[in-house]
């Protein structure tokens, strides 16, 4: 059965881009992630060149992603507190700076193997800053129906991309070499840069003080131990990401070494897991009509275990061909449905830092795994790494497949207006606390046992919005009282609860309410520390 309503998956493929402000970040990002492509192929090919060693070779599309692994979170908590548009324009002056030198000391012949890395590793900082904010951004451009379709035009605009960028980088490092790959890379980010200068985000903000840095990523981590959907997401992506890295890792090596051939074939091969990834974009609204994210996903998973067995196996490029293809449509139909599954997991308030969770799985699960089956291939040969990578991705597949990303697909996350302020004698200064809140029950014996099951989600609900502690008590002498305490960290975390409610938050409230006896709503106390904690400086970052 598919998602259609939940996911928005019936919505038209390119209804987003009559958007004029979608249609234009969509164009940035095919002319960007087109000189990304190219420079993804100019380093693995330069250090095949510098280095032909399987580890080294790997250990390039690790420097790649292995910042995001570091920095995601972080990344995410800025974009979640401060301005996303200048934040993004300046990572982008990073990017800029860094694949510029790239390009330059390349022309000048003075890159080394780990000069490459290095620099490498600073594009993939830029990168890792970037993407969380970039991300979050998305569903801010498009109406939540279009969100489906907005995410798989992103995924087409990158993996066509994949197909054409390749092809092309190939050609120009036949004729020119990696230099001039690279300076088009520093030169795509521009066009990013022309589309957010005059961008102006018209979702509202939040009247409260931000939070501070550190706090932000508590509250982000604490956000996904009690996300139940979040979780699932992030495990079928770790168990996936680590079975595929070894795709891209090992293809310089296969091409250059096992086919003796040159950069317009490593080119074509990439192009074509490109050209499979716009296939499988273009019919992944098809699919999601008679399939759901489940059924996708573990579609794709055996798609991949067979391209994988195609670069240990098939003896020439036009069969290796077929088998990138193959490789390219499973990627896009996990990528891009693992993404649907994570932003509509995210309320507004936590988005950058929940997707940053996302990216931090992939690109961590793409590092580990590079790197892991770099050292195997190295100890032994390319083809026995691949059987690995095989055999791993079918136990995950295995351990994973209880869990379900259509069990939570319904929940909606869409911002509420907020709840009232409590009403109170005196103002209450914002950083007293901790705040102690307590929420009385009067319940009916008989209906207690549904009454705890559902405070379970009340429980979730109150910790993933930032409550430090959640706990609910029975009177011992008066079996139809109960009672939910809860603590914040402060009277401001306790306001800042009221403003992050979510539909999918009410109606838990409302189910948890609904037992309650009495004529009017259950009663509320706010108890607040008789001795406020230390006042914060302005710029302290607790």
């Amino acid at each position: 059965m598919a998602e259609t309503t939940a996911t928005g998956a019936g919505a038209s493929a390119l209804a987003p881009l009559r958007r004029p402000i979608f249609r234009a970040f969509w164009i940035a990002i095919f002319i960007s992630t087109l000189g990304g492509w190219m420079h993804e192929v100019g380093a693995g090919w330069l250090m095949a060149s510098l280095e032909p060693d399987p580890f080294m070779v790997a250990l390039v599309q690790a420097a790649v992603v292995l910042p995001g692994f570091l920095l995601a979170l972080p990344a995410g908590a800025l974009a979640d507190i401060i301005d996303r548009r200048i934040y993004l324009l300046a990572v982008m002056s990073w990017l800029v700076l860094v694949t510029g030198t790239l390009g330059v000391l390349t022309l000048l012949d003075l890159v080394d193997a780990r000069l490459l890395l290095l620099l490498t590793f600073g594009m993939g900082i830029g990168i890792a800053m970037m993407l969380p904010a970039f991300n979050a951004v998305i569903p801010d451009l498009v109406p939540r129906e279009e969100l489906t379709a907005a995410l798989t035009l992103n995924n087409i605009a990158a993996n066509s991309t994949r197909a054409l960028g390749p092809m092309l980088a190939g050609f120009l490092i036949a004729l020119a070499g990696p230099a001039v790959v690279f300076l088009y890379n520093s030169v795509s980010y521009f066009a990013l840069m022309a589309v957010l200068v005059p961008w102006r985000n018209t979702q509202p903000r939040s009247a409260l003080p931000s939070e501070r840095f550190f706090g932000a990523m508590r509250t982000g981590l604490k956000f996904a131990a009690q996300s139940p959907a979040l979780q699932v997401v992030m495990l079928k992506a770790a168990a996936f990401f680590l079975m595929a890295s070894p795709l891209w890792a090992f293809l310089p090596l296969i091409v250059k070494e096992q086919l003796g051939a040159g950069p317009q074939t490593f080119g074509a091969l990439f192009g074509a897991a490109g050209l499979g990834a716009v296939i499988g974009g273009l019919n992944l609204a098809r699919l999601r009509r008679r399939f759901n994210g489940d059924q996708i996903v573990a579609a794709a998973t055996f798609a991949m275990i067979l391209g994988l067995l195609g670069l240990a196996l098939l003896p020439n490029a036009l069969s290796l061909g077929m088998a990138m293809l193959i490789a390219g449509a499973a990627w896009v139909c996990v990528v891009s449905t693992l993404q649907v599954s994570a932003q509509l997991a995210l309320p507004h308030w936590v988005r950058a830092r929940g997707i940053a969770l996302f990216l931090t799985t992939f690109m961590g699960s793409m590092a580990l795994g590079a790197t892991a089956w770099g050292r195997l291939a190295s100890t032994t040969s390319i083809a026995t790494a691949l059987y690995g990578a095989c055999a791993f991705g079918l136990v995950a597949w295995l351990l994973t497949a209880r869990l379900t990303l259509t069990r939570h697909a319904g929940e909606d996350r869409s911002p509420t207006a907020p709840t009232p302020d409590p009403l109170l004698d005196a103002p209450v200064a914002l950083d007293r606390g901790p705040v102690m809140v307590e929420v009385s029950y009067q319940v009916d014996p008989q209906r207690a046992r549904d009454f705890q099951r559902a405070m379970r989600d009340m429980r979730r609900m109150r910790l993933r919005n930032g409550a430090l502690s959640w706990n609910l008590f029975q009177d011992a002498a008066d079996h139809h009282r109960w009672l939910e305490v809860f603590v914040d960290e402060t009277w401001l975390s306790h306001l800042r609860q009221h403003h992050r409610l979510t539909v999918e938050d009410r109606a838990i409230k409302a189910l948890a309410e609904s037992f309650h006896a009495g004529a009017s709503p259950p009663p509320v106390r706010h108890m607040v520390a008789r001795n406020p904690s230390k006042r914060r400086r302005r710029w302290q970052l607790f």
